[in-house]
């Protein structure tokens, strides 16, 4: 589960302010439950473009004295880290961008890696998977906050648009919409072994 803060909407022009990675737990029931969230304000790229709106929105000074931000490149590996830790983990092989309005989050992500020149992306380069849709099919909402208070769950105003509480509210809300569709993945699970797609063990 991922969350960016930006200074704008362009990707490559516009800087990326702070990121969040928030790991999903399976357990051995197979119920699905957030697990540890890694967080990084990050310093904005040389020459990069940052709207005053933007700000206005996510509410970070970027050149706040007391802000502990790490370039780019530090901040995404501390992140790519702990990501491929959990792919070893839970024996995968790629991981999967999770996110709402997830290509937006995506496309932020791709465009620091190849500025940064880093070589070991864990995510998969297109693939990923939207909440805002999830949650529309789901629940009637598109909207986060709508989306996770009629999902049952708390919305606290005075921290959205931050990337540790977006993202970690993004987390919940998928495991609660994927648990619930526990028993219809369970019967598409047995199909695709009768089907020889994948092994009972899988």
């Amino acid at each position: 589960m991922v969350d960016v803060e930006t200074g704008g909407f362009n990707a490559a022009t516009d800087a990326l302010l702070e990121i969040a990675a928030v790991l999903i737990d399976l357990d051995e029931q197979g119920v699905l439950r957030r697990g540890a969230t890694h967080c990084y304000h990050v310093k904005p790229f040389e020459g990069s473009h940052i709207e005053p709106a933007a700000l206005q929105i996510n509410g970070i000074d970027p050149y706040h004295p007391l802000r502990p931000a790490l370039p780019e490149h530090d901040a995404l590996q501390r992140v790519f880290r702990e990501i491929r830790h959990a792919i070893k983990n839970h024996g995968c092989r790629r991981a999967i961008l999770v996110g709402h309005n997830a290509a937006f989050d995506l496309g932020f992500v791709n465009a620091a890696v190849r500025r940064t020149d880093i070589k070991r992306n864990p995510f998969h380069p297109f693939s990923c998977f939207d909440t805002a849709t999830l949650a529309g099919a789901a629940l009637g909402q598109t909207v986060l906050a709508r989306a996770v208070q009629v999902a049952g769950l708390d919305w606290d105003r005075s921290n959205a648009h931050s990337a540790r509480y977006d993202a970690e509210r993004t987390a919940d809300l998928f495991c609660l919409v994927c648990n619930r569709l526990r028993a219809s993945f369970t019967e598409a699970q047995a199909r695709a072994e009768t089907l020889g797609w994948v092994s009972a063990a899988a």
